[in-house]
């Protein structure tokens, strides 16, 4: 029997602090990213989201709540510390969050070294003073300087010098050394190896890096890698259904932050293409998953703004009219978010915030699906709905969405 999963992830939409947000993030303490929105905008006409169950889980004052809404409803715990993005999208498509630690790229540079010397990579030190590796005289290794401390390291190439699959190669050995966060190999064309080396920096606390957006590397042929610590795509929801010969497509952020090899991508940060795309592909695949995420909402939290977050928002629900309209009696529909990113909080980085969770299924009556432990239930039910292998973690809840 021919089905598709449809998971469409809103960056950011939290909906309450998790219960240890004192010890990961203090300063979110008091954040509900969506509920301040509405609270800075009223006025918010969501009508979609609201038939489906949105204030069953909110309970504001300022929306409708159904009696009988369309979708089971409940909400997600992160698993993950922190509240990040990649970890995030990994988490919900079945990855259970491993141990990290921070740590300067100065801390592990010369153990990289001696790694990659023993790969027969050439590897340089050119500046003392300002310490980073540089790699078969072309790549720079260094500190990932647009983020949080000792997070992440930048592996980083100029594409017109050197093929992006031997960035790719040396970003996978630094990866196989450390056990920060992550590792992320990318890569520009028109851009060369002394440019690079020119804009290295350092940051206030100590942090080298390159400095991305003054490089030019995201301007022309930018090709990118997120290498997470103890992530086996294989053991996630879309290679486990490009493994059993089900159609993948990822939409958006999602495609640059989940690998999946064997699936349709489409890139994207436009919300209105993003959705788009979503109803676009449901023409196309038959049996499969789509798995797509609005990318705006994030950057809407970042720059503190509710009412563009708002706006968004209404963006996502009036495309919701269409995607709704598509399903069939074989479709399933998960609505979730990744974190929070409280624009009224007062900063501007993401907040440790559960998020919503909605589930909808023609054939199936709205239930109660409580505070679930970890994001992974989402890929856990999608595989399940999918008759296919279960991924690394979570539980899926397909059984507590009642049949009529």
């Amino acid at each position: 029997m021919e089905r598709r999963v449809i998971i469409l992830i809103l960056d950011s939409l939290g909906v309450g602090t998790m219960e240890d947000v004192e010890e990961y993030h203090p300063e979110d303490l008091g954040a509900n990213t969506f509920c301040h929105i509405i609270d800075s905008i009223p006025s918010i006409n969501i009508p979609n989201m609201e038939k489906l169950g949105i204030n069953n889980i909110l309970n504001h004052p300022a929306l409708t709540k159904k009696e009988g809404p369309l979708a089971s409803y409940g909400k997600l715990n992160l698993m993950h510390p922190g509240a990040d993005s990649f970890e995030g999208h990994n988490e919900i498509m079945g990855t259970k969050p491993k141990k990290t630690y921070r740590a300067p790229f100065i801390d592990n540079l010369q153990h990289v070294k001696r790694a990659l010397e023993v790969e027969r990579f050439k590897v340089t030190i050119p500046k003392q003073e300002l310490p980073y590796l540089l790699v078969n005289d072309r790549v720079i290794v260094a500190d990932n300087i647009e983020t949080d401390y000792g997070q992440i390291y930048n592996v980083t190439g100029p594409l017109d010098e050197i093929s992006y699959e031997e960035v790719l190669e040396i970003g996978k050995c630094v990866r196989q050394n450390v056990k920060v966060n992550r590792v992320i190999a990318l890569g520009g064309e028109n851009v060369t190896s002394e440019q690079l080396q020119k804009v290295v920096e350092r940051r206030d606390d100590g942090l080298v890096g390159v400095n991305s957006p003054k490089s030019n590397v995201y301007k022309q042929g930018y090709q990118v890698r997120h290498l997470g610590f103890g992530i086996s795509p294989e053991n996630q929801l879309p290679m486990i259904a490009v493994n059993a010969g089900l159609d993948v497509s990822l939409i958006g952020k999602m495609q640059d932050v989940i690998y999946c090899k064997g699936a349709s991508k489409f890139p994207g940060v436009d919300t209105e293409q993003v959705m788009k795309d979503i109803i676009s592909e449901m023409d196309h695949i038959k049996h499969g998953l789509i798995a797509a995420t609005v990318q705006e909402t994030d950057l809407a939290g970042h720059a503190q703004n509710p009412k563009r977050y708002a706006n968004r928002i209404e963006l996502v629900d009036y495309y919701l009219t269409s995607l709704l309209n598509k399903m069939t009696d074989q479709d399933l529909l998960i609505m979730s978010a990744d974190h929070g990113n409280d624009p009224t909080i007062g900063h501007n980085q993401h907040t440790r915030e559960k998020t919503f969770l909605l589930a909808y299924q023609k054939k199936a009556k709205s239930a109660f699906l409580d505070e679930r432990k970890t994001l992974s239930d989402i890929a856990a039910t999608g595989a399940d709905f999918l008759q296919l292998n279960k991924p690394e973690n979570g539980t899926s809840f397909l059984s507590l969405m009642s049949k009529p």
